[in-house]
C-alpha cells in the first residue's frame, strides 16, 4: 500500500475535525440536561432565550426531582417523564398533565394522601380546617364564599408572580379582593 500524501493527510484531519464538531453539534441539540450525578440533576438553565427552550422545575414525587429544560409547547407529561416518572406514591390525578409547561414555572406532583394523614399540598382540606393560600388550587379556591373563578386564579397568579403569601393580610393585594371580602375570608384561610 503506498504512502499516504501530504494532501491526503490534510484531508483525512480536516474529516476528523468535521465529526467531532457535528458530534458536538448534535450533543448540544439534545434538549434535555446532562446525565444528573447521584446527588441530583445537573443544573444545566439557559432560559427561554435558548431557542424556544424553557426551563422548570419538576418537585415532589417524581424519580429524579431538578430543574429541567424541555422545548417550548411541552406538556406537563413531558416534565414528568424527564425526571424520570412518577413514583408509585404519586397522586397524578392532582395534576393537569395536558397543561403546558411556562417558562420558570414548578411542576409539583404530589404525593397520595395517606389514610388518617395529614393533607397533602393541593388536596382538599378536612372540613372546618382553612384552606392554604400557598397551596390551594383555582378550584379550592372557588368554592370559598365570594370568590369565583376570575378572582380565584387571580389568587393563584398573584401567589405565583409573588413567590406565595407572607400573610392572609396580602390578600388584600390582589385584584378583586378589598378589605369587606378579605375580612370574610380571615377564618377560611391561611399560609
Amino acid at each position: 500500500m503506498p504512502e499516504p500524501t501530504p494532501r491526503q493527510l490534510v484531508l483525512c484531519g480536516l474529516a476528523l475535525l468535521g465529526l467531532v464538531v457535528l458530534a458536538v453539534v448534535y450533543a448540544a441539540r439534545d434538549e434535555g440536561v446532562a446525565a444528573a450525578p447521584r446527588g441530583g440533576p445537573a443544573l444545566e438553565v439557559r432560559g427561554a432565550e435558548a431557542g424556544g427552550a424553557l426551563v422548570v422545575h419538576v418537585a415532589g414525587a417524581v424519580r429524579h426531582p431538578g430543574v429541567y429544560r424541555l422545548r417550548a409547547g411541552a406538556r406537563v407529561a413531558d416534565a414528568v417523564r424527564r425526571a424520570g416518572g412518577a413514583l408509585r406514591r404519586a397522586d397524578l390525578g392532582a395534576v393537569n398533565l395536558a397543561a403546558e409547561l411556562q417558562d420558570g414555572r414548578q411542576v409539583l406532583v404530589p404525593p397520595r394522601p395517606r389514610a388518617g394523614g395529614p393533607p397533602v399540598a393541593g388536596a382538599a382540606p378536612a372540613p372546618g380546617v382553612p384552606l392554604d393560600l400557598n397551596t390551594a388550587t383555582v378550584e379550592q379556591l372557588d368554592e370559598l364564599d365570594g370568590i369565583g373563578p376570575a378572582t380565584a386564579q387571580q389568587i393563584v397568579a398573584y401567589r405565583e408572580a409573588h413567590g406565595g403569601f407572607g400573610s392572609v393580610e396580602e390578600l388584600d393585594q390582589v385584584p378583586g379582593i378589598g378589605e369587606t371580602r378579605l375580612a370574610a375570608l380571615r377564618d377560611k384561610v391561611r399560609v
